[in-house]
């Protein structure tokens, strides 16, 4: 463990990095005294508060489609509501990108966030250009559209809103059990074929989940979850995302026998990834809250990686290789099958999409 890591009371990151694009750099430095000095950082004197405070400003976006060429994922373009994730999950990889506004991918990411309050009316332009032409949008790549400043900003669901008007399909990838507040509008998007929900079940102890994603919803909740969006006709996938070596490794047969109890259709698994800055904030958490494994959880991710921490190639990056990423694999295979999971994935229509008129007027009914 570095000089200044220490664990932070509803916080995922036990440190909080310089952004690798910032000119001056800090770095901590054990002299002896104790290490008691509050995590070296551009906010290090927020930091010397015992609990974070969460700050949300709003953003000034300019669009909210993402395009991405990737022959590995099943989208080509996605909607993040949110920057920044208050869940706090240690390992996303999505932390590097508070890089890209100057912030830590430490604790300014889960404690700084952003707001894209422009959101449902940027995409209702961009759904009504005349070039545009429907395929599934992708829905909390990068950040939960569920994390819990939704809960009064309401942003995925004016997303929701603009997309089930437009009869425009939508995967969505979440944790939270919030999203069953949406019910009443992925029901009637689900009898058009038009929407699927991935529910993340990361563990179901919940001592790891609280250290790993400490204001993420407990697995009862998002298991509970599950339940009602399949109740309400709502098909559901779930991830086992990320599998940490020897730490929940050992629970990908017992989280998919209890998603399918609930009426989980589909499921997914990714090994641990650690891009750019997430080696040594995982590293540094493992060592905070279990340093006897972390040489042993650090090896095994190298070996399913060619060594290195992250092997970023196409076809790799989810799932890694090597024995490890293997066996992985196939005790996946081999659950799914034990289950009754689907090994095809449920298909989303795209012939039902009403295009908005361009200028924010009521839908075309032609």
């Amino acid at each position: 463990m570095t000089a200044a890591a220490r664990t932070f009371k509803g916080r995922g990151a036990t440190v909080n990095p310089d952004g690798r694009y910032e000119a001056a750099r800090h770095e901590a430095f054990d002299d002896g005294w104790g290490g008691d000095e509050a995590p070296s950082a551009p906010r290090a004197e927020v930091l010397r508060a015992e609990v974070l405070r969460t700050e949300v400003l709003p953003e000034a976006a300019r669009s909210i489609i993402t395009r991405n060429t990737s022959p590995d994922i099943a989208f080509d373009r996605s909607i993040n509501p949110y920057r920044g994730c208050e869940h706090g999950c240690v390992y996303c990889f999505a932390r590097p990108n508070h890089a890209y506004v100057g912030l830590s991918p430490g604790l300014d990411f889960e404690t700084r966030l952003f707001t894209k309050p422009d959101a449902a009316r940027l995409l209702e332009r961009e759904l009504a250009a005349p070039g545009y032409r429907p395929a599934t949008i992708a829905l909390g790549t990068a950040t939960d559209p569920y994390q819990p400043i939704e809960r009064t900003h309401r942003l995925t669901r004016q997303v929701l809103e603009v997309l089930a008007r437009a009869r425009h399909p939508v995967g969505i990838v979440t944790k939270s059990n919030l999203v069953t507040r949406d019910i009443d509008i992925l029901s009637d998007m689900a009898e058009m074929g038009l929407v699927k929900v991935a529910m993340s079940v990361t563990t179901l102890d919940p001592a790891l989940a609280r250290r790993m994603e400490p204001r993420a919803p407990h697995p009862e909740r998002r298991l509970d979850a599950i339940r009602q969006l399949t109740a309400a006709g709502i098909p559901v996938l779930v991830m086992v995302a990320p599998i940490i070596p020897s730490l929940n490794d050992h629970d990908i047969e017992a989280i998919l026998a209890r998603a399918r109890d609930c009426g989980a259709m589909e499921a997914r698994h990714v090994l641990l990834r650690l891009p750019l800055e997430l080696d040594d904030l995982v590293g540094d958490w493992l060592s905070a809250h279990y340093p006897g494994k972390k040489r042993h959880v650090m090896s095994q991710v190298r070996q399913a990686r060619g060594g290195k921490a992250y092997d970023a190639a196409f076809g790799r990056r989810m799932t890694g290789a090597g024995p490890y990423a293997e066996l992985i694999a196939e005790r996946m295979r081999l659950a799914r099958k034990r289950l009754g999971y689907r090994e095809t994935r449920v298909p989303l229509r795209t012939d039902l999409f009403v295009r908005p008129s361009r200028d924010g007027a009521q839908l075309s009914l032609l």
